[in-house]
């Protein structure tokens, strides 16, 4: 009897640790499975979180290498125009360039004249414009514009020796603007009422051309251009009235390159701010 209760007590024994046994398999089964289900998640989200990184620096380089092009026109001096060298220089050059260096981006210019740098511009051509170029209502529908970073107004020049000194003397001859410019606007919105005609022509200096072979009387230009040239030999006058006119703008095409712009505006303020500026614009502007 108590051989066979020694026995029933060993068997219970092992069932007992063979119980305990299976269960301390099958706990440590189910951590082990979960570590590595956790390994394999946090693998997974750092994988993700590298490939974001680098998608991240990639666009950021991209961005920082990229060259802008920026059209602008051939002779808007003393905006833009070629000096001796064959350089081109000029205000808008000048301001562009010290922008630029401020604010660390890239750029190449493409002279093309005012009406090809716009529609350059519009046909995706270029990314942005700068040439003399005013800020009006009706290009603000199609172009977003920097601050403003000059203030222009349009003259009318004629012959040195020309006895024409009002709008009146126009009646019934010729004059000539350079298309698509603030000066040619305002030209054709006081025609009718003095009775003459305008011709357009492509560029400034083809314009003055015109005027001094007495192809038309007179001309219509922002007075800062034509004053530079008057200042250096052309022989034209520019009359005392001055039209008021638009400031001008640093253009790029609607929502398309709103960094550049941004951009722009905060150059244009530190130049403003640190002087250089100033220094710009009495390069080219005598006082």
């Amino acid at each position: 009897m108590k051989k066979f209760m020694a026995l029933s007590l060993a068997a219970m024994t092992a069932l007992a640790l063979a119980g305990c046994g299976s269960g301390t398999s099958a706990t440590t089964a189910a951590a082990t499975e979960a570590a590595t289900e956790a390994k394999d998640t946090t693998a997974a989200d750092t994988t993700a979180a590298d490939t974001a990184a680098a998608d991240t620096t990639a666009a950021e380089k991209t961005a920082s290498d990229k060259t802008y092009i920026i059209n602008t026109d051939t002779t808007f001096a003393p905006f833009e125009f070629e000096n001796e060298k064959g350089d081109l220089v000029g205000i808008d050059m000048d301001i562009l360039k010290a922008v630029a260096e401020d604010q660390g981006f890239s750029y190449e210019v493409v002279p093309v004249g005012f009406s090809a740098a716009t529609t350059a511009l519009e046909a995706g051509e270029c990314d942005g414009v700068i040439a003399g170029m005013s800020i009006t209502d009706q290009r603000k529908e199609k172009y977003d514009f920097s601050d403003p970073y000059f203030d222009s107004g349009v003259g009318m020049a004629v012959l040195a020796d020309s006895d024409i000194d009002s709008y009146e003397k126009l009646n019934g001859q010729n004059v000539a603007a350079k298309i698509g410019t603030e000066g040619c606007k305002f030209a054709e919105s006081i025609a009718d009422k003095y009775g003459f005609t305008v011709t357009q022509y492509e560029d400034s200096a083809t314009m003055y051309q015109a005027v001094l072979a007495g192809e038309a009387v007179a001309c219509f230009e922002d007075y800062p251009v034509v004053g530079y040239e008057i200042s250096r030999g052309l022989g034209l006058k520019l009359l005392p009235t001055i039209e008021a006119g638009n400031s001008y703008g640093f253009a790029t095409m609607k929502g398309e390159n709103p960094e550049l712009v941004e951009m722009f505006n905060k150059g244009l303020a530190n130049i403003k701010a640190n002087g250089k500026y100033q220094e710009i614009l009495d390069t080219y502007i005598a006082k």
